[in-house]
């Protein structure tokens, strides 16, 4: 499910930074096409022409559209040009593809996330990079299928909930770093992030860009003077 265009994405930086420090001086890092081949050679994430990344795409596409309820194999085979029996030799149901699709997204946008904020000198500019990259992942400007992680979390087993999550962990955990950093009206790290998570989550609800004059860089900006006045 990678794809490497999402270093042009309104986030936009094709280069970053180290992405263990959160506060300058910071040595120019791998691009975020680096981040991602790098997961590719790891194992992480599935190669972006294979038949696994493909199946991985078009479910997580789906299940936005249809609900993972009423996406059967047979419709993601067909998406992707197989028969449905083809599936089980890369997943054994679908259930295991949603998670798959889930871990995949995941780590995708933490790779966006981690180089916009070390690309960011402080605090405050490294929180703006983090709502923006979320927000463009959740309306899929950047991470195709982000918001399945919201939608169809009660659609997978709590032993695929738990594997999810410890990925998220490192998700999330640049949230905290950035917020433990800023001199913010909140000073609990982990308050700030589940406030402003819940924030961002429900636009996927109410935002629609198109024909209005609100856009993503507005509305990261908006989101932004709540949780880190100027």
């Amino acid at each position: 499910m990678v794809d490497t265009t999402s270093e042009n994405s309104a986030s936009g930086h094709s280069e970053s930074r180290a992405d263990g420090n959160y506060g300058g001086g910071r040595p120019v890092a791998p691009t975020v096409s680096d981040l991602l081949a790098e997961l590719v050679a790891e194992g992480l994430l599935s190669e972006p022409d294979s038949t696994r990344a493909r199946l991985l795409t078009c479910a997580a596409g789906l299940f936005e559209q249809k609900g993972f309820a009423r996406t059967t194999v047979r419709d993601i085979a067909a998406g992707v040009g197989i028969l449905s029996g083809s599936i089980f030799h890369h997943f054994s149901s679908k259930e295991e593809i949603l998670r798959c699709a889930m871990e995949e997204v995941t780590l995708h946008a933490r790779a966006l996330m981690a180089a916009a904020v070390a690309a960011s000198d402080t605090p405050r500019e490294q929180l703006r990079a983090c709502i923006r990259c979320e927000l463009e992942a959740i309306h899929g400007e950047a991470v195709p299928g982000f918001s399945i992680l919201v939608l169809e979390w009660r659609s997978l087993s709590s032993e695929s909930q738990a594997r999810v999550l410890r990925l998220r962990d490192s998700y999330e955990e640049i949230w905290r770093k950035v917020f433990a950093a800023l001199d913010g009206p909140l000073d609990d790290p982990a308050l700030s992030r589940r406030l402003i998570q819940g924030a961002i989550a429900h636009t996927h609800n109410w935002f629609k860009p198109e024909g209005r004059a609100l856009s993503l860089e507005k509305l990261s900006d908006r989101i932004l003077a709540v949780f880190a006045p100027a």
